[in-house]
């Protein structure tokens, strides 16, 4: 039996039953006679919707209208439907292009708005670099006449000392340097051959793994950290120099950037961390040399130097004087506070671009390596090349005096690392290392005991024995700096991989 609305004589969807009447209602016309009369619509009584009873049934078929049961019917019926869905069809194919449209205009407006942020941006950034050039002292005006005049000066007289005396190495300056000389030759006296009590010994040193390592100090669309150099008096100060063209300065301990430093128009190839002062150095092919401020974050002096790219850097034990090799030919030895290049010297015979350079512990002679394959000793009072050492078939990559002034270690596009005796002024040692191997870092650690190479992979020598104590291939790249903490308690490295990595116990 079908239940039948009492209002409608139709079969309710929703049937509930009057208990005033006991009469069956389609529950939302009852709700509404009652919400308007308050009455049963049967008899008058009083009714509200919370007596209403609720008939649990099956869901009901509701019977075909009578215009439905014909097979004309039937098909005039799906004939509406059918034109109904086509009109929706065609409704939404408009709504659809129009949308189309919409979103068309909107990426034609990110796209012009992502140029002129990008504009934007690099405007930013030259007039940063402006910024940045213009706030030194009034020194700086001085080293951008000098590498004009320099090369003239050298080719007419022949004579070094011409370009000293023009720019400044005065005899103030060559008694400075020979007093420090004078105190760190007698400092390395008193220690003899005695090591740190703290120092790691060979056996502690190969049982080192790599415990840390950083890949997001630089950027990732032009990878790769092309100079690593740590602070002399906290090795936990990290210093990278990267191919994004920014100078980094990074906390081991607290696994931070410090700084980022931006204002090189090219990759940074060099930086050098003071090892007294909250400043650090960089240099770079775009022929400047920048001297930074560690706290305020900002470049506080150029040198220019250098008339092409700067391919090395080394700071005098005095922290006063910078010394710089490029592929102009020549070497530079600039005060670092004004900016001033004091004498700036070339191998007029050799004719060949310097690769790298740097200051022996004393700080009177230094070593510059050149791209023909030849080490050069100079005399900085004299400004005279003292001695060559050759012996390398490639350009030379890398070179780093060690800690007792006696040795020299080379290394150079030729898969070998050469030993030098400074006192013999000869090669007493060659290490022959794999095929294909490319030396691209050498540092000896703070005591002299240990040499570590970087480059195709990282390894550690023990000095005097020369045998291989440790073997690192953690980077996925070439190695292209590596250095010691204090007393070798750790090992760090960068490379094109854009990682910098921490090995230790």
């Amino acid at each position: 039996m079908s239940l039948v609305c009492a209002i409608s004589n139709e079969v309710p969807e929703h049937p509930c039953v009057s208990p005033v009447s006991n009469q069956v209602f389609e529950r939302r016309l009852i709700e509404k006679y009652i919400a308007e009369n308050g009455t049963d619509p049967m008899n008058g009584q009083p009714l509200s919707e919370e007596q209403l009873v609720d008939i649990k049934v099956s869901h009901p078929i509701r019977p075909k209208a009578p215009s439905a049961t014909s097979i004309p019917a039937i098909l005039k019926s799906l004939q509406d439907e059918w034109d109904a869905v086509m009109l929706h069809s065609f409704t939404l194919r408009q709504q659809l292009q129009t949308t189309r449209q919409e979103l068309s205009h909107a990426l034609y407006q990110h796209d012009a708005a992502c140029r002129v942020i990008a504009r934007l941006t690099k405007e930013v950034t030259a007039a940063r670099e402006a910024l940045a050039t213009l706030k030194p002292q009034a020194g700086l005006v001085a080293p951008q006449a000098v590498p004009a005049s320099q090369p003239a000066a050298a080719g007419a007289g022949g004579e070094p000392m011409d370009i000293s005396e023009q720019v400044g190495m005065t005899p103030e300056i060559i008694q400075k340097l020979q007093d420090k000389a004078t105190i760190l030759t007698t400092e390395r006296k008193k220690r003899g051959k005695t090591v740190p009590v703290d120092l790691v010994m060979a056996e502690d040193l190969s049982k080192y793994r790599q415990v840390a390592s950083h890949a997001g100090l630089h950027s990732a669309s032009v990878p790769g950290i092309l100079a690593l150099d740590l602070c002399p008096s906290d090795t936990n100060k990290v210093l990278t120099g990267g191919a994004d063209k920014n100078v980094v300065v990074f906390d081991k301990n607290e696994e931070q950037i410090v700084a980022t430093l931006k204002g090189h128009t090219k990759k940074v190839t060099s930086v050098i961390y003071h090892p007294s002062q909250s400043v650090v150095f960089s240099a770079s092919p775009d022929t400047t040399i920048r001297v930074w401020s560690v706290t305020g974050g900002n470049c506080v002096q150029v040198v220019r130097a250098h008339e092409a790219g700067v391919t090395g850097l080394s700071l005098h034990a005095t922290g006063d004087y910078l010394l710089s090799s490029s592929e102009d030919q020549y070497w530079a030895f600039s005060d670092i506070q004004t900016g001033r290049v004091l004498t700036k010297v070339t191998d007029e015979s050799a004719g060949c671009a310097l690769t790298c350079a740097q200051f022996h512990p004393d700080g009177l002679i230094f070593g510059t390596g050149t791209a023909d394959s030849q080490i050069k000793i100079w005399d900085l009072k004299e400004r005279t090349n003292v001695a060559n050492f050759p012996g390398h078939s490639g350009p030379v990559t890398s070179i780093a005096f060690s800690e007792n002034g006696y040795y020299l270690a080379t290394g150079a596009q030729d898969c070998s690392l050469k030993l030098w005796d400074l006192r013999k002024l000869k090669n007493f040692k060659t290490i022959t290392l794999d095929n294909n191997y490319e030396v691209k870092s050498l540092v000896f650690d703070q005591s002299g005991t240990y040499l570590a190479v970087g480059g195709s992979d990282i390894r550690v020598y023990i000095c005097k024995q020369w045998s291989e104590v440790l073997n690192f291939t953690d980077h996925s790249g070439l190695v292209t700096g590596v250095a010691f903490g204090e007393n070798a308690q750790f090992l760090s490295s960068a490379g094109m991989d854009r990682s910098l990595k921490f090995y230790s116990l």
